[in-house]
């Protein structure tokens, strides 16, 4: 009888193990957030989207932590604010060993992943972070950075951004990638950082994959087909990355999801413009429009999309591109709103359930959910 009671536990403790899932996230902005704040993500957050606990309810396995700051950071702090926030993660995983590692390459995630601890992994957002200095980019790809994602919405000396290329091309002294630019694109090919084309423009995205001799990534975009956004990527695009082996990791904010979010949300904001300045005066411009839809949530709530919104793009980009160039980049802690249904980490089985009900096979759900990242960071590193 107890060889009988010991062989059912064993079956189950198996079957546990074939439900678990790589679940990897390539872009969460928490870091910016806890610095803020000073909270501890190893404990359970009331704001956010991100801490241990949720993270590990939602079946989360491994996240790109972004390492960013905005364009008001400029030569002489960009960088050391870049430094700042990794040793806000090393202080996480420092006081969490059992619980979070950092990983720098893919044998470890998988080491991590075995061993039940989150996988984190260190994404700069924005180039203008390396402040035109090689020395700047070869310390942060020592201290771990996995991807740099060449501009933010600010354009760099030697890159131009989506917002800039849309908005001001005729004032830019220059469209694309320089011969800096060039450099830097083939430095990160050396070393074995991801490039990540979210944010950059149309002319540095088609200057990036003219110059790359490595896969690239797009860490946090959507499809510009379904929602006409400038930081949504066009299906020329996203055949180019396609074809250069590259994945598009799907950003869950409800403005690069639903075009009518935006002016929703702009109503929004004007009737509490209040409170919006308020917040604006001490926290910043970057997080008080999050902060008052904390504040308001019941009202801000009726304006988000529906999570069919986020399995729109998930799916229309499959179809376009095939499952092997798709992936997750949430953009949590980065944005305002998500879909309804998408409050934190801890909510990706309800995106699983979705996938399932269009008729997705495990298969490819485990592509889109880690298998792919883990094969164009491979494709990186050697």
């Amino acid at each position: 009888m107890k060889r009988f009671v010991f062989f059912i536990l064993i079956l189950l403790a198996d079957n546990s193990e074939a439900q678990r899932r790589l679940l990897v996230d390539t872009h969460n902005d928490v870091l910016s957030y806890q610095l803020l704040t000073g909270a501890d993500l190893g404990q359970l957050q009331n704001t956010g989207n991100f801490d241990l606990v949720r993270a590990a309810e939602g079946g989360l396995s491994a996240q790109v932590f972004s390492i960013w700051c905005g364009d008001t950071y400029g030569k002489g702090t960009a960088f050391d604010h870049a430094n700042r926030e990794i040793d806000s993660l090393n202080a996480l995983i420092r006081r969490n060993p059992g619980r979070i590692s950092l990983v720098q390459n893919t044998s470890e995630l998988k080491k991590a992943y075995k061993k039940h601890k989150l996988a984190a992994m260190i994404g700069v957002e924005g180039g203008h972070m390396i402040e035109d200095n090689m020395d700047y980019l070869d310390s942060l790809t020592r201290r771990g950075m996995c991807y740099l994602t060449l501009t933010w919405n600010n354009s760099t000396s030697w890159a131009t951004s989506a917002r800039d290329e849309t908005l001001k091309a005729d004032s830019l002294p220059q469209l694309g990638l320089n011969e800096l630019g060039k450099q830097i694109v083939q430095r990160l090919n050396e070393t074995g950082v991801m490039i990540d084309v979210s944010h950059v423009g149309e002319t540095t995205f088609y200057d990036v994959l003219r110059t790359t001799e490595k896969p690239v990534i797009a860490s946090h975009s959507c499809a510009y087909s379904i929602t006409p956004h400038r930081r949504n990527l066009k299906d020329e695009q996203l055949r180019a990355l396609a074809k250069n082996g590259g994945v598009v990791f799907v950003n869950f904010y409800s403005g690069f999801l639903d075009s009518s979010y935006q002016d929703k949300e702009d109503r929004f904001l004007e009737a509490h413009k209040t409170g919006l300045d308020s917040l604006t005066a001490i926290y910043g411009a970057d997080y008080a429009s999050g902060m008052l839809n904390d504040l308001y949530r019941k009202e801000a709530d009726q304006i988000r999309p529906p999570l069919s919104a986020l399995v729109a793009h998930i799916d229309y980009l499959v179809k376009l591109i095939g499952a092997e160039h798709v992936g997750i980049g949430s953009d949590f802690d980065g944005s305002e709103s998500y879909p309804a249904g998408m409050d934190s980490v801890r909510d990706y089985p309800l995106l699983t359930a979705e996938l399932k009900k269009l008729g997705y096979r495990k298969s490819m759900i485990d592509q889109i959910y880690g298998k792919n990242f883990l094969r164009v960071w491979k494709a990186n590193r050697h």
